[in-house]
Parts: structure tokens; sequence; C-alpha cells
């Protein structure tokens, strides 16, 4: 059964959706990297990354591939930093205008 687009947007969301996978994301951002230097990076065990690492794998946003007993990780697209930008400015945008809110009242 074929999935619908709002489906498949659902599940590249989810998977954006905890802020370890999003500091993971920005790890990538700088390129390629083992989860053997990820997780220190990160200050994450390695259980933890490895179930955060593939949640973003089976949604898409990540690729895989072993070299000896590295596992490496790139971002297949880098579209998704423009949503993490996005992500954050609409952040700033709620705090600002719920601070105004705060003061007005």
């Amino acid at each position: 059964m074929e999935r619908s687009r709002s489906e498949l947007q659902t599940e590249i969301l989810a998977a954006l959706a905890h802020p370890n996978r999003i500091r993971i994301l920005e790890a990538l951002q700088r390129g390629v990297s083992c989860n053997c230097e990820l997780a220190p990076a990160l200050e994450l065990e390695q259980s933890n990354l490895s179930r955060h690492l593939k949640i973003l794998v089976q949604a898409g946003v990540l690729l895989s591939w072993k070299e000896g007993l590295r596992v490496n990780f790139k971002v297949t697209d880098a579209r998704v930093f423009k949503m993490l930008d996005l992500a954050a400015a609409l952040a700033k945008h709620n705090v600002e205008t719920r601070a105004e809110a705060f003061e007005e009242a």
C-alpha cells in the first residue's frame, strides 16, 4: 500500500521532533561522522545515540554505511538544515510574541 504525501511528511517531521535528533543533525552539518565520534561529541550513551540514529535513517533523513568497524552517517538532503533554521526562527518568533503579550497584559 502506497503511503500518502502527508504520511511521509509526518514521518520526517516526527523524526526531527526530538532535541537529541536535532543535535545529531547539527553535528552532521559539518559532514560525515561515525557514531563513535558522535556519542562523545554529543555526550550521549551509545545505545541512546543508536536509537536516535535509527529513527533518522528509517525516516530517510540520514544515510548510513559501514567501513570496517565504523558506521558512518550523513544527511541525505541538505534542505533539512533549512527546515531546522525555519523551526528556530518560528520558535524565536513565538517567544517574542509571548513576551510582548505578557508585557501588554
